[in-house]
């Protein structure tokens, strides 16, 4: 299970690491897609953030009890609401890793994909999402710090995280 903020390599990584491991891979966003047949951003839109938060939760919950051998790339919110990260520490066949991403590192790639990203397209300035990615990461540290492995991203390949990780699972 990859835990961190948006933009710190869940999915590339979780795609690399499923590889490796000769696992399957979803992303938790695509799934919640597939199941409610449309965007993440239409459904913050039309249904709200609770709504969304409910069927996330609901969607990380069946995927770990019909699925063996699956990485997951979870959203950044995913671990800080409810008792999810609590949750997933507790479950047996559940490993949480936190990738682990510098403010700098996060504003460099996130800048460029911004319209890409509805939660931070209306935010103009490399300054602007500084602060916006700056006041997330405060509030949601305590969440991914509880991850059960921590593997820093910063100026490190996707192959070489993923190596990282197989050597803390293994």
């Amino acid at each position: 299970m990859l835990l961190g903020y948006m933009g710190s390599g869940k999915s590339s990584v979780g795609y690399e690491l499923a590889s490796a491991l000769k696992f399957s891979f979803t992303d938790l966003d695509t799934e919640i897609e597939k199941e409610e047949g449309t965007t993440i951003s239409t459904l913050f839109a039309d249904k709200g953030e609770i709504y969304f938060r409910k069927k996330e939760n609901e969607a990380l919950k069946r995927l770990i009890d019909t699925e063996n051998n699956l990485v997951i790339a979870t959203g950044g919110g995913t671990p800080c609401y409810g008792d999810t990260i609590h949750f997933l520490n507790t479950q047996k066949k559940v490993v949480t890793i936190y990738l682990n991403t510098s403010l700098e590192t996060l504003t460099t790639r996130l800048f460029i994909e911004r319209s890409d990203r509805p939660l931070i397209a209306h935010l103009n300035t490399q300054e602007e999402l500084k602060d916006f990615i700056r006041k997330h990461l405060f509030e949601r540290a305590h969440y991914y710090n509880q991850a059960q492995f921590k593997v820093e991203t910063d100026n490190t390949s996707v192959s070489k995280i993923v190596e990282a990780i197989v050597a803390q699972l293994f």
